[in-house]
């Protein structure tokens, strides 16, 4: 398992490869190097290029363990380098009494750096075969040797192998679990993607239907109802049906703006400029024009923001549409006002009224669905012959921050 530390893994990698080195010096090399006082003259020469030549082979296994790249040959390097330091440890067991010592110390470079578990068996019982012959073969078999280096190296390797397994065995359990909750969490993450963009989608259409319901259609069911007035009256009262044409043209001309602004690029403001006072007053003189019946309105200049704006004169224009299809009215009302709570906007008719529980259309709808947008709402009192009163409401930003909070 040759270990290809992620960058954000770079320093404990260094830091364990580095207390490891210690540690290897410290229990492995050093009590060697120690015995080597008490070798012949010729065992001291050949520790003296041994024992260095197992300092360089762990060098040699991190320098290839940080130059690996992924690919078929990644483990033929370490396995080598392996292999070679079990056989220096057998040459060391072979010239010194005691190096039992350096497998054990050995034994985690096995599993650390091996391609896989069984690799990791063979390289280190490679290791062992040699320690044990390396002790074996000076000194020939005797009793001695079942309390000695032998039994030392084979119970080590013995133990190495079952931890090892085990290790190799969490690990990859653990890394089956990572990789599991992983892809559950992409999974996850791409049905929610996608949840996301099919709500925007229908949050889009639904933006588009109430524009288009608020604006394109509410004009051109006003050029129907001017076009039918105006031509009932060609005769009768030919200066009346030239200002519903006028009428007419003026608002073709505005639902031709409001159509190149739904299907163009840029940001529409969704009202023409001015105060909410003004624009509702263009509205009602319209509105009066064009139906001929009597507005009263109450419309001091309120401070809302440009949202808000949008929303309640929407609201006017929807309920005056609802009053020249439906009501059959001859007076209008519409007060404008601040509250402690908010912006209210009341607009009344002395018509036919309804009942509202059977009559929620889409223009309802929408105009509850814009205040709500803002934390407003909208009340609809109404009933049969008594007229009808709506009632938009929406809360100021400091109003709204307090209700939530």
């Amino acid at each position: 398992m040759v270990p290809l530390p992620q960058p954000s893994d770079r320093f404990l990698a260094a830091r364990f490869h580095l207390w490891y080195g210690i540690a290897w010096l410290a229990v492995g090399l050093g009590p060697t190097a120690l015995a080597v006082r008490d070798a012949s003259r010729a065992d001291q020469y050949a520790a003296a290029v041994l024992l260095p030549l197992l300092a360089a082979d762990y060098g040699a296994l991190l320098l290839a363990a940080r130059r690996a790249t992924p690919g078929p040959r990644a483990a033929l390097v370490p396995s080598v380098l392996l292999a070679l330091l079990g056989l220096h440890i057998g040459a060391v067991s072979y010239v010194l009494e005691g190096a039992a010592a350096l497998f054990v110390v050995a034994l985690p470079q096995f599993w650390v750096f091996a391609a896989g578990p069984r690799s990791a068996i063979k390289l280190s019982g490679l290791a062992a075969a040699c320690t044990a012959l390396g002790g074996v073969l000076p000194q020939g078999w005797s009793p001695h040797l079942l309390t000695g280096n032998l039994v030392a190296t084979l119970l080590a390797y013995a133990a190495g192998v079952a931890i090892g397994r085990w290790l190799y065995r969490f690990v990859g359990l653990t890394q089956a679990r990572a990789d599991a909750l992983a892809a559950e969490l992409a999974d996850t993450q791409r049905r929610l993607a996608e949840a996301n963009q099919r709500q925007g989608a229908a949050d889009e259409r639904e933006r588009l239907a109430r524009d288009i319901h608020d604006t394109l259609a509410q004009g051109f069911a006003s050029i129907i109802v001017l076009a039918e007035a105006a031509r009932s009256g060609v005769r009768t009262d030919p200066d009346r049906s030239a200002q519903q044409l006028d009428s007419i043209e003026r608002t073709a001309r505005e639902n031709l703006a409001e159509a190149r602004a739904l299907v163009g690029a840029a940001p529409r403001t969704g009202a023409a400029p001015g105060t909410l006072a003004q624009a509702l007053r263009r509205t009602l003189d319209r509105f009066a024009q064009d139906t001929g019946l009597t507005v009263t309105s109450e419309l001091p200049d309120v401070a809302c923001d440009q949202r808000t704006r949008i929303a309640l004169l929407r609201c006017a224009q929807e309920s005056l549409a609802n009053v020249r299809k439906h009501a059959g009215a001859t007076t209008v009302g519409v007060v404008l006002a601040a509250r402690p709570y908010g912006v209210e906007l009341e607009l009344t008719d002395d018509g036919r009224g309804f009942v509202v529980a059977d009559a929620e259309g889409f223009g309802l709808h929408g105009m509850r669905e814009r205040l709500a947008e803002l934390g407003g709402e909208l009340q609809v009192t109404s009933s049969l012959g008594d007229g009808t009163r709506v009632l938009a409401t929406v809360p100021t930003t400091e109003h709204e921050e307090a209700r939530r909070t």
